[in-house]
């Protein structure tokens, strides 16, 4: 059966489709493609509902390109949030695309609009954008969408939220009726669900993983922490074993600045991104870090989406995320594709009631850890009341050692669960 053992052969896709597939090295498509390719394969309409990684822009891309006509211009049309997501949205596309003569170009701001002008005026088959820059070629009357038979809105979540909804009713009043509509989004506010019940016909819902929810591969953890300490316990940390591809959201452009620059006077390899920097400086940071060259990779949240780099082990919120679902977003950034990795959050005591809203999301308690030297209340090393409870062996990413509930006394336990008392 299918989906007790789902190949992507078993997908109905082009031989030229499966051989870039394979060269990419996918072996076992994900739920959210096992779902929606043969839906778009059947010209379905899609809703889905995913966290980031699930392999959502396979997801639309390979039956988008599956039913493309070359050479008869633009045809294909994403919408995404953000530069990096566009960009690797087209990447991927030309990847999949591979063997074949499907042109694609990611359209953005921040860049020049030479090769942009050249890929509308020449009709590239497919075009991955960002609203505002989208809007401005559309103004300039530089968009042919009369041949568009293919709409994707990626993260629309976070294109809302980013205040973007003037711009895709925009794109929307230019598209043509007769068209096929999917439409990504990690979450479903009301907003986002009136949209999609509004730009799609009779589509097939598809929720691959419950809103909220994070990769099983991850590990996550709250470090207790004085404001004033938060870099020597990064540091602290930094000592421990597997700290290998670190990626660090702060919540201000100025505090990643401030960040970076003490990690480079400690002799740590770390570049920076966030909106303030050029595009050129982003995408050079982003390719350092993907590569190698830099240990950490310090950000905003203009990275918590679309930033798909393989093998991070690990993400640092060093500033708490203000949205529950931007720690969703942000801590997905590793433990892609199966892969493990470890998440960890500095908690100061003016973020407890943000913390207390997250585990409430959440639906579950996350492990503390609170280290002597650096912890607001000076408590002893504890874990949270859920991970105990489980009776499993916590790891703690700092290298100490582990025991699990059922090794305590009873005198161990109930300090564990209620340090402090």
């Amino acid at each position: 059966m299918l989906l007790d053992a789902p190949r992507f052969a078993d997908l109905n896709i082009s031989p030229e489709r499966l051989a870039a597939i394979e060269a990419l090295g996918w072996t076992t498509p994900t739920p959210i493609q096992v779902q929606a390719i043969p839906a778009g394969l059947r010209a379905t309409d899609v809703v889905g509902i995913a966290q980031t990684g699930t392999g959502k822009t396979a997801a639309f891309m390979i039956p988008a390109l599956e039913k493309l006509n070359v050479g008869q211009g633009l045809q294909v049309l994403v919408l995404c949030p953000t530069r990096e997501l566009a960009q690797q949205v087209s990447d991927d596309t030309a990847a999949l695309s591979k063997g074949t003569s499907v042109r694609s170009e990611a359209i953005f701001g921040g860049v020049s609009y030479g090769p942009q002008i050249t890929a509308l005026e020449q009709g590239f088959e497919v075009i991955v954008a960002t609203p505002g820059r989208f809007i401005d070629h559309m103004q300039s009357k530089r968009v042919d969408l009369s041949k568009v038979a293919y709409l994707v809105l990626d993260e629309a979540d976070r294109m809302l939220d980013m205040g973007f909804r003037p711009q895709i009713e925009e794109v929307l009043k230019g598209m043509p009726k007769k068209r096929q509509t999917m439409l990504f989004s990690a979450t479903m506010p009301n907003g986002v669900h009136d949209l999609a019940l509004r730009i799609t016909k009779d589509p097939i819902w598809i929720e691959a993983t419950p809103a909220g929810t994070t990769a099983d591969g991850i590990e996550e953890f709250f470090y207790s922490v004085k404001p004033e300490k938060k870099p020597d316990l990064l540091l602290e940390l930094f000592k421990g074993p597997g700290w290998d591809q670190i990626l660090i959201f702060t919540r201000t452009k100025a505090g990643a600045d401030v960040l970076e620059a003490r990690l480079q006077r400690e002799g740590i390899s770390a570049d920076v991104m966030h909106s303030n920097r050029h595009m050129k400086h982003r995408t050079r940071a982003l390719e350092r870090f993907a590569t190698g060259k830099v240990k950490v990779l310090v950000a905003t949240d203009v990275a918590q989406r679309g930033l798909d780099v393989e093998g991070i082990s690990h993400v640092v919120n060093y500033d708490v995320p203000l949205d529950p679902e931007d720690y969703i977003h942000r801590i997905g950034r590793t433990g892609r594709a199966g892969a493990t990795g470890t998440a960890i959050t500095f908690i100061t005591a003016g973020d407890l009631g943000a913390m207390k809203s997250l585990e409430h999301r959440l639906g579950r308690a996350v492990a503390r850890v609170h280290l002597p030297e650096f912890d607001y209340a000076g408590t002893p090393q504890t874990e949270s009341r859920s991970a105990a409870m489980r009776g499993r062996k916590s790891r703690s990413p700092h290298g100490l050692g582990t025991r699990s509930a059922a090794e305590l006394t009873p005198e161990e336990l109930e300090a564990l669960l209620n340090p402090g008392s």
